[in-house]
């Protein structure tokens, strides 16, 4: 399980690296004792994100260069096929609790860190 760190914050994540797995992300799962995160690895660029058919609210965290890029704050679930996309630049993307960014005073700019 790898860790993510953003200010003195640290999530166990699962992480991702599929197309596949990518896709689904959190789709019908939970966060539980395992990991509180989802940490996406993709190719730099320009990413879209939804909610379908997730089961919690969720902060999405766009990274680039270590460094927090883009937040999307309780982004709510989704049951239909027309959700609204959440976009942003960067090479990893992390997936949190809805709220957690606040609780947690993330803010676009911070250094993040993934420790394995």
């Amino acid at each position: 399980m790898n860790q993510v760190k953003i200010n003195n914050n640290l999530f166990d994540v699962k992480t991702v690296i599929s197309q596949t797995d990518i896709q689904n992300g959190m789709m019908g799962k939970k966060f539980n004792n395992e990991f509180n995160g989802m940490l996406f690895i993709m190719k730099p660029g320009v990413h879209s994100f939804w909610m379908k058919n997730c089961i919690t609210p969720l902060d999405i965290i766009f990274i680039k260069k270590n460094k927090v890029n883009v937040i999307h704050k309780d982004c709510p679930p989704c049951k239909t096929k027309d959700c609204q996309m959440y976009k942003g630049e960067g090479d990893l993307v992390l997936e949190i609790k809805g709220g957690d960014c606040d609780k947690y005073d993330i803010k676009e700019g911070d250094d993040v860190y993934v420790q394995s």
